[in-house]
């Protein structure tokens, strides 16, 4: 009798100190695996996206190492290393992959069926054939429509606000990325509707020869510079700026990033707010809810953002009804 009672005390005992599956299971620590395209951030030259990102997460409850793990790879300005990285993240059975370049998502959704994915994409998901529609992405894909290149038109319109006298504009772009050959057709079409030409001036990876791309807007006398965005182009951001107030040349970017590099002028959505939202998608599928259930949403701002520093750099006066529009002015 003795015998059985001590046993069912030992019983009790392993059941009050031996956590159950369930609790085992409740206790893991989601892992969030980020792959972005720029190089690794530094002291001098943070990521401003990865802080938003985190911020935001931080704000919906999430502590970084307590409640969850961010796993960040970066591809340093190459595409061609983001396939591996996606897959480094596979094996390591990330909760969520994120991904805001078109090449790291699609490497996600031919890497893996089953993790969800939130995209921040920068042209049309389902024209590129991410997802089966806006309202219903279907699949394990959902995310941020960013919609860039639908802002080719209103960027060429700014920039020939900015500086009235252009005509013809230079186009910088990567040689080697299908996707800017689109890019540059888009500010070719709304070029034309503003009677304003477009010479492409592409430059090619690993080392791309910008200096000859400025040479080259300088014989065909282009009054101002456009720059398509990606890997290649974007880590290369101080350079281009620099280059454009060696040549006094008039820039209109893609991306916040440039004008703070010192660049003349971006209008593009807000980084913050995607960043922002793209939490909050990672937030709703780690408490259940299923990508193909979740609508994409579109952005809810966009910025035009101004360095006056730069436009004095090069001896240029914004006008007054272009800077009063300006949701950003950087002196």
């Amino acid at each position: 009798m003795k015998r059985k009672i001590v046993i069912c005390l030992l019983l009790t005992i392993l059941q009050l100190t031996v956590p159950s599956a369930e609790s085992q299971q409740a206790k893991k620590i989601p892992r969030i695996g980020v792959v972005a395209r720029r190089v690794s951030p530094t002291p001098t030259n943070p990521d401003p996206n990865a802080e938003s990102f985190r911020q935001a997460l931080r704000d919906l409850g999430y502590t970084e190492g307590k409640n969850i793990f961010l796993e960040y790879r970066y591809a340093e300005g190459s595409e061609d290393r983001i396939s591996g990285l996606v897959a480094e993240l596979v094996q390591l059975n990330v909760d969520v992959l994120v991904s805001p370049t078109l090449p790291g998502i699609r490497a996600a959704k031919q890497a893996t069926k089953t993790i969800p994915i939130v995209m921040l994409s920068q042209g049309d998901p389902v024209a590129n054939g991410l997802i089966d529609s806006l309202a219903r992405p279907g699949g394990n894909i959902t995310g941020i429509a960013r919609l860039s290149r639908d802002l080719s038109g209103k960027r060429l319109e700014l920039l020939k606000e900015a500086v009235p006298r252009t005509s013809r504009v230079g186009v910088i772009e990567e040689a080697s990325a299908t996707a800017n050959r689109t890019a540059f057709s888009d500010y070719e079409v709304a070029g034309r509707a503003l009677k304003v030409a477009t010479q492409s001036l592409m430059v090619r990876g690993p080392k791309p020869d910008f200096d000859g791309a400025f040479q080259a807007a300088i014989k065909e006398r282009v009054d101002a510079l456009i720059t398509v965005s990606n890997a290649l182009i974007l880590s290369n951001t101080t350079r281009i700026a620099e280059l454009a107030i060696k040549y006094q040349i008039p820039s209109m970017h893609e991306e916040i990033r440039y004008v703070q590099s010192g660049g003349l002028m971006s209008y593009s959505s807000s980084d913050t707010d995607s960043f922002k939202r793209a939490a909050v998608y990672v937030d709703k599928i780690l408490k259940g809810a299923k990508p193909a259930d979740l609508p994409v949403e579109q952005p809810m701002k966009f910025e035009l953002v101004i360095n006056l520093k730069t436009a004095n750099q090069i001896g240029l006066t914004i006008p007054p009804n272009v800077l009063a529009r300006a949701d950003r002015v950087i002196k």
